[in-house]
């Protein structure tokens, strides 16, 4: 990876930020099923990831034999579906509607809140302090936990339950800002609240309509929705991933969608469309110094892209194994890794 030459430097000693120039696979791990969800273990070449198993996995890259191995014997009662970690403790969601805290050193259950959604758990989010989770589901709700007591903290009902077509609406996305200042939630048809996670006041409300697809001739059925949400450094700009419109909703055909706000004027930053790796944007996090945006996905094949924030325009990009639900990306920008259908997959920047 070379600097960008065009980068500013505040003075003679700050490091150029860097624009990634190829994305390039490393290594591949099989998974023994779907990774739906992944986040840094402390050891910085090891995983933490969520799977189809219903187990929680650690995964190092840099062992000799890289293997996926459960951490307990303990497991949620279907598909884990998000991931944080606090220290040694970690805890995941799953479409059991279950949080579970888990103690990363031994695998054993610290504290098990079964009905903590009444539907599926689509998605955590780890406040930057590390003292609280977020979490949003099915149910539409929005709710804050604290990490060490496993206490309610707020509750949140902002969304409709159903689509304006009368079927059940998602929760997918969920995000803090870095600054722990904000934390924003997308649902299926394309909106996105950016609240204060202090007092639950709703700040802005974002409406990206082209990531919602209904089909009122053939199937009666929708698709698409706010799969992914990323604050850039100084929280002042939002990134949103989805699809864009589906002729046949049964496919995820529609072009990998994204678009960027500076969301407290809602000003509308780009609209970035990819025709040639299609599907969900299902992860986004923007590199250091929030000079580009790296973006995760796919339909039955996977990729990562990587999006210069100066104009918009695609930086680099490779297809990456199977379909990709989520990566984590090293601090210093220069590679991530991603887990999804059967692959984990190691990629320099």
């Amino acid at each position: 990876m070379k600097p960008n030459e065009d980068s500013p430097a505040d003075d003679e000693t700050t490091t150029r930020v860097r624009l990634p120039e190829t994305v390039k696979v490393d290594k591949t791990v099989n998974l023994p099923g779907i990774g739906f969800c992944v986040t840094p273990d402390e050891n910085p070449s090891t995983i933490l990831l969520g799977m189809s198993d219903f187990a929680i996995h650690r995964l190092d890259f840099d062992a000799e034999k890289p293997e996926s191995r459960p951490i307990s014997e303990a497991r949620h009662q279907s598909y884990v579906t998000g991931i944080v970690r606090s220290g040694k403790t970690a805890v995941s969601g799953g479409y059991d509607g279950a949080l579970i805290w888990w103690n990363l050193e031994t695998g054993e259950i610290i504290r098990q809140v079964d009905a903590a959604h009444a539907k599926w758990i689509r998605m955590l989010a780890l406040s930057p302090d590390g003292t609280r989770v977020a979490s949003v589901a099915d149910d539409m709700r929005t709710k804050l936990w604290d990490i060490e007591s496993g206490q309610l903290i707020a509750d949140w009902g902002d969304y409709q339950l159903k689509t304006p077509h009368g079927y059940p609406s998602m929760l997918y996305a969920v995000a803090f800002s870095p600054d722990g200042h904000w934390l924003a939630t997308g649902d299926k048809t394309g909106q996105v609240l950016v609240r204060d996670p202090a007092d639950g006041t709703v700040a802005a409300r974002l409406e990206t309509p082209v990531m919602y697809t209904w089909d009122p001739k053939a199937r009666n059925h929708s698709i698409g929705g706010i799969r992914s949400l990323a604050f850039s450094a100084d929280a002042k700009t939002l990134a949103i991933g989805g699809m864009g419109k589906v002729g046949n909703i049964d496919h995820l055909e529609g072009v990998s969608r994204i678009e960027i706000f500076e969301w407290e004027s809602q000003s509308k930053l780009h609209e970035i469309e990819d025709p040639k790796y299609k599907g969900l944007v299902e992860a986004l996090r923007f590199g250091p110094g929030d000079q580009w945006l790296v973006a995760a996905g796919g339909d039955h094949g996977g990729f990562v892209s990587v999006y210069n924030l100066a104009d918009g325009k695609l930086a680099a990009q490779e297809k990456v194994g199977n379909h990709v639900h989520d990566f984590t990306l090293a601090p210093d920008g220069e590679s991530l890794i991603t887990v999804g259908h059967h692959q984990a997959v190691s990629v320099l920047l």
